[in-house]
């Protein structure tokens, strides 16, 4: 069998994704979209539009999700993905993800869905009656999504590390069961983009769009600087004369992640340690920052939205590449159970 971390133009395959539950923020970009506009030159990449997995707890808003397919479509052209370099795919337009969704499901035992950080976390903060079969599922999906492409290397945030151990696990158990001489799926690794979480504007430790302390990528100027002024910084410090904490503060977290200007950002350090500036000084040059990194992605935005067909395009053409993808992984793994036909063979 061929190897499967290679692939016909020679490079390795990345796979990586994002539910279209609403705008894609600042966060996303740091966190995933910013390492994936250079990975994208050096893998063959696949970015996945998980509207599966926005059912699980977005049932009762399916406006939302068809609005936000679209969208994010629309910020990772803005950002700089590119649709000849990458493939884009709607999952729901892949039926294989479901499909193997269902047969790994039968290899993996319950506890381990159960000991899944993110999906433990999500159920605390969802009501009894918000809590389906499908939302529990989800992560088997997500394991599905990754080695449906048979992806060498996923992207993440440092919040779904484990979940990509767990994908490692049922790749090795799927191998050890099946395949055994010639494994059908490559033992995936992780990738951390450079800022592994940003925090939320009220200093929440997660920016999140349900908190409503996100920066969108969409967000005009006068928003920046309406969420800016008003974010949270050091809570202890009550004049610009106290001595403040840079640590865990989130205006300095900004500033790193997205000031150019180190020499300014050192100084309001120095100064605001030293109780020498006040927060509303520090906060305008982070406006500043803000606006200057996102004025290029808005005029992108702009030119994307009076140009929908590129964006459908886009997401159409990559979708086609992957299900050809997914249809050969399919038969792998089909043929690997033992379940491509029950019909007999005579001589």
């Amino acid at each position: 069998m061929a190897d499967k971390s290679a692939n016909d133009n020679g490079k390795k395959r990345i796979l990586t994704g994002i539910r279209p539950t609403g705008q894609l923020h600042v966060g996303h970009y740091v966190g995933a979209l910013e390492n994936w506009v250079r990975l994208q030159h050096e893998y063959d990449a696949y970015f996945l539009i998980a509207d599966y997995q926005a059912l699980a707890d977005h049932i009762d808003d399916i406006d939302l999700i068809r609005e936000s397919v679209l969208q994010v479509g629309i910020d990772w052209l803005s950002v700089g993905l590119d649709p000849e370099e990458s493939t884009f795919v709607i999952q729901s337009y892949v039926p294989e993800h479901a499909e193997l969704t269902m047969l790994l499901s039968f290899i993996t035992p319950l506890g381990m869905l159960q000991r899944n950080p993110t999906l433990k976390a999500e159920t605390e903060q969802l009501r009894p009656d918000q809590l389906n079969v499908g939302f529990f599922n989800y992560p088997m999906s997500q394991v599905a999504d990754i080695l449906l492409p048979r992806a060498d290397l996923v992207p993440v945030g440092d919040d779904q590390a484990p979940h990509i151990e767990m994908t490692r696990e049922i790749a090795r158990k799927f191998n050890r069961l099946f395949a055994p001489e010639s494994p059908v799926f490559p033992e995936p690794g992780t990738l951390i983009g450079r800022v592994p979480r940003l925090s939320g504007t009220d200093g929440q430790s997660k920016m999140s769009k349900s908190r409503g302390n996100a920066i969108a990528l969409s967000d005009d100027a006068d928003t920046v600087q309406k969420k800016v002024m008003g974010m949270y910084t050091d809570p202890t410090r009550l004049r610009a004369t106290d001595p403040g904490h840079v640590e865990g503060n989130p205006v300095f977290e900004y500033h790193d992640a997205f000031n150019t200007d180190t020499a300014q950002v050192d100084d309001f350090k120095e100064r605001y340690r030293a109780g020498k500036v006040g927060d509303v000084e520090v906060k305008k040059a982070l406006v500043v920052a803000m606006n200057n990194f996102l004025d290029p992605i808005r005029e992108k935005r702009a030119y994307y939205e009076g140009h929908m067909s590129e964006v459908e395009d886009a997401l159409m053409e990559g979708t086609r590449r992957a299900r050809a993808t997914a249809a050969e992984t399919m038969g792998a793994v089909r043929d690997a159970m033992r379940i491509s036909s029950y019909t007999r063979t005579w001589e």
